[in-house]
């Protein structure tokens, strides 16, 4: 408790007896402790929040000497409900092997230290043990026989004075109150207490508990849990700074191939498994929104081909965010920054469909290919320059935020930030050679010479098709605007 009152940014803890809450637990040797931290206002130094309260409450705990207890800093899961820590959760289970839970105990230990030396791997830790001590009871069946002496109630003498037993419920006062049997503490604080209690036969006499049982000390776990049905030990740990969790649960997975012997086998739980189910649906995701975005250009443009040119335009948006992640400490390639990388398909795509949608209506209404991009490049680059220069202000209080859970909104910032950085600087030059490429490649020469050699034809077209869609009121104006100008002349 000493280590916690002193320790910068924490501001009240409750204790709990006799709860794991990693394992979720209760045994007589266990304990937790919940600590609420003082406001964000208060704490502004990086020692003060979470990870430098969690590193300074380890170090001065190995600074205690604590030597008959294992202590373990642990965030919790910022998930309610999805796992009770941050970081992996490894099961290791017992599959095709007798072993007993001692072996077992020896395969968990060599996997910890093991895992614990690989470098993507951080404070990795199990809680199962088998050397708690416990006392093994054996019932002499043949001599309760003999004596006449249920072995139910030699089994029932044993919770209710040792343990404690329900009796009934009487109501009193306009109250109810439960009614449990057990020794006063003074008649079981020890094994050997059992030699003081009785047990009736069926000749109705009272028959020493201590000579139909007899007691030896052994060791074995205190908690014996359960994974998919198999017997299994439960190990936690966390991604170090510079690595990824994906990075963390390949080594795991490295380390369970060399060590775990034959008839053993692992799964995840908790956040691990939830890692691993979504991860594979990331690929999907960015799969649909390209999807998405090809057929509503193949739509708007009326062609198989040209969209293209809009849509290689987008890696080069992701490499400049990629690229940013690369080199920004402190932010990494996590959900946030997929959600960012998703926006920037269509944020990407804006800037080459400026230039694409102008050159495309030149080039069907027979103008020179190559002339026909440079004019929509000069003619869009105001427009591109203007939206880009917007956003890039927009998202920069997104990108240098501060405050709680500020690291969640500098990851989509930044991602953003530097995709759009790269879209903008780079796809404007990269967008019309991609245009005159696959135009080329699309249309063919002939389709191209025949479009130039109708030129004027195409123009008439074009324009009587935009007099039919104007609305008879703009007509009116833009009439009304010309006869205007005749009077003025």
């Amino acid at each position: 408790m000493a280590v916690i009152t002193s320790t910068p940014g924490v501001g009240h803890y409750a204790a709990l007896s006799g709860l794991n809450v990693v394992t979720n637990a209760t045994n007589s040797n266990c304990g937790t402790i919940y600590c609420q931290l003082k406001p964000w206002d208060e704490r502004s130094v990086s020692s003060e929040q979470v990870p430098g309260i969690i590193s300074v409450m380890q170090k001065r705990i190995s600074e205690a000497g604590i030597k008959n207890a294992s202590v373990q800093v642990i965030q919790p899961s910022p998930i309610p409900g999805v796992g009770s820590t941050v970081g992996f959760s490894f099961q290791i289970e017992q599959r095709n092997t007798n072993d007993d839970v001692h072996s077992f105990e020896k395969v968990v230990n060599s996997f910890v230290a093991e895992a614990n030396r690989d470098p993507s791997i951080s404070k990795a830790f199990s809680y199962y043990s088998a050397h708690t001590p416990n006392f093994n009871l054996t019932v002499d069946r043949e001599k309760c026989e003999k004596l006449g002496v249920n072995v139910a109630d030699v089994f029932t003498t044993i919770q209710a004075y040792m343990g404690s037993m329900y009796i009934n419920d009487f109501t009193t006062y306009n109250r109810t109150f439960h009614v449990v049997i057990q020794a006063d503490t003074l008649f079981r604080q020890f094994v050997s207490d059992i030699d003081k209690y009785y047990v009736r036969n069926q000749s109705g006499n009272m028959v020493p508990l201590g000579t139909l049982i007899s007691y030896k000390p052994t060791e074995a776990a205190p908690l014996i849990s359960h994974f998919n049905i198999f017997r299994s030990a439960e190990i936690d740990g966390a991604s170090p700074a510079g690595y990824s969790s994906s990075q963390t649960l390949k080594a795991l997975e490295k380390i369970a191939a060399r060590i775990l012997p034959e008839g053993y086998a692992f799964e995840y739980s908790g956040l691990s498994y939830e890692e691993i189910q979504e991860g594979s649906s990331t690929f999907y995701i960015f799969l649909f929104s390209i999807c998405f975005v090809f057929l509503f250009l193949a739509a708007l443009y009326e062609s198989w081909s040209v969209p293209f040119s809009v849509l290689l335009a987008v890696p080069i948006g992701a490499f400049g965010a990629i690229l940013t992640l690369i080199f920004l400490p402190g932010i990494t390639n996590n959900v946030y920054a997929q959600i960012g990388l998703i926006t920037l398909i269509g944020l990407a795509a804006k800037n080459a469909i400026l230039i694409v949608e102008f050159a495309k209506v030149r080039v069907d209404r027979g103008n020179e290919l190559i002339k026909s991009t440079l004019e929509a490049v000069k003619l869009r680059l105001r427009p591109i320059v203007m939206t880009s220069m917007a956003f890039l202000l927009g998202v920069l209080p997104l990108a240098f935020s501060t405050g709680a859970g500020a690291i969640a909104r500098r990851t989509i910032g930044f991602t953003v930030l530097g995709g759009m950085l790269a879209a903008s600087s780079l796809a404007i030059f990269i967008v019309p050679v991609l245009f005159v490429l696959i135009t080329q490649v699309s249309y063919g020469s002939k389709r191209l010479a025949y479009l130039q050699a109708h030129h004027e034809e195409l123009m008439e077209k074009a324009l009587k098709v935009e007099q039919q869609n104007i609305d008879p009121e703009l007509e009116y104006e833009i009439q009304k605007s010309r006869d205007s100008n005749k009077t003025v002349q």
